[in-house]
């Protein structure tokens, strides 16, 4: 089994803390598009003819695009590759694009999930982060969704800002839960580089964030998720049993996937690649029946560094017999690398399995970069 990604670079506006690549202009969809489809069959031999289990249209915001052009897509992805019928097919989405009309253009289409960004319920917060719906439009949006037949839903929020105190963190989460969703992904604000919120902090328009007040929020969304039946499978994504991401699932579990568009990654298990980022130097090598991306062979220390960072931020944690057969002994060194992880309490052993104890989730990144080979 095997995923695709196709990243849709295009916003309306530009959110102050993003760093993802995208336009804020459409100049170049129709031949983004175009160039899309052309990418999928120059790239159709990347996966091997594995089965394709997920479809996932991230970006930017993908919800821009017609219901024609995702159909479009789709299509040429079945014309290419053998899709899993039961596949898990997503869009990410602005609650502001899913109208009535949107919604029900869509429902013709195998769109089954989607991934709304809601980020916030309320309207000084949404400003702060320069989005651009609102907070009333937040939840119409996954209430139309839910009466036009989309169930499998999730929806993005952010905690960790300056605005959110902790009533207003708890309002939002209860908002959701109340909105009878079967799956929630939940980031601190962070800080990127050369974003507008990384200008506004360093020229002193705004605070720095804090770490405490992140921390904080954490533990109590931990203990607001547990009690409303949410299973935390991953730092950031919530689930009701058996509703976990496939596509999110599949990445941190190291199943390869293909990456199309521009700035878009992809993984074979031999080797990770990556597009340029930018839409019409790829638009225009794309055109020229080239890939304008760059390999990386991944070495057997990328493979063990790898899968420590992706899978201890899950449930399931680092198999030290799957350790093993990337590279043997490489558990007896990782639990060494550990000991003081173990002793402090933020690393637990279960069963050949090392996973993040509650409060080691507050260092996932930290730990795992410190048991790297």
């Amino acid at each position: 089994m095997a995923g695709i990604y196709l990243h849709i670079p295009f916003c309306k506006q530009a959110c102050h803390y993003c760093d993802f690549h995208f336009s804020t202009s459409p100049k170049y969809k129709d031949e983004m598009v175009r160039a899309l489809v052309k990418e999928l069959t120059l790239q159709r031999r990347y996966l091997n003819n594995e089965t394709i289990e997920t479809i996932y249209f991230g970006g930017g915001t993908p919800s821009v695009l017609s219901a024609d052009e995702i159909q479009l897509l789709i299509n040429t992805i079945t014309e290419l590759h053998t899709v899993a019928a039961d596949a898990e097919i997503t869009l990410e989405a602005n609650p502001d694009d899913l109208d009535h009309s949107k919604l029900k253009a869509l429902r013709q289409t195998p769109v089954n999930r989607f991934s709304i960004g809601i980020q916030s319920f309320f309207d000084e917060d949404l400003f702060w982060m320069n989005r651009v719906h609102r907070s009333s439009e937040a939840e119409a949006s996954v209430k139309r969704a839910q009466d036009i037949g989309f169930e499998n839903i999730t929806v993005d929020l952010i905690y960790g800002y300056p605005l959110l105190t902790d009533a207003k963190w708890k309002h939002n989460l209860d908002t959701v839960f109340g909105l009878g969703i079967p799956h929630i992904s939940a980031y601190s604000m962070t800080v990127e580089p050369l974003t507008a919120l990384a200008t506004f902090i360093s020229k002193h328009k705004q605070p720095p964030m804090s770490e405490e007040q992140s921390a904080a929020q954490f533990i109590a969304m931990l203990d607001a998720m547990g009690t409303a039946g949410f299973d935390q499978y991953e730092i950031s994504n919530f689930c009701k049993p058996g509703h976990y991401s496939w596509h999110n699932s599949n990445y941190w579990k190291g199943v390869k996937y293909l990456g199309i568009g521009p700035s878009a990654h992809s993984f074979n298990g031999d080797t990770r690649q990556w597009n340029i980022a930018n839409n019409a130097k790829y638009i225009k090598a794309i055109t020229e029946e080239t890939v304008p991306a760059e390999t990386e062979v991944l070495t057997q220390e990328n493979r063990l560094n790898e899968y420590i960072m992706t899978s201890l931020r899950t449930k399931w944690g680092i198999d030290l017999d799957k350790l093993d057969r990337i590279a043997g002994g490489s558990s007896t060194q990782l639990l060494k690398s550990a000991r003081q992880h173990f002793e402090d309490g933020s690393l637990i052993l279960q069963e050949g399995v090392v996973v993040l104890s509650p409060s080691g989730k507050l260092y996932a990144d930290n730990i795992a970069s410190a048991l790297f080979f």
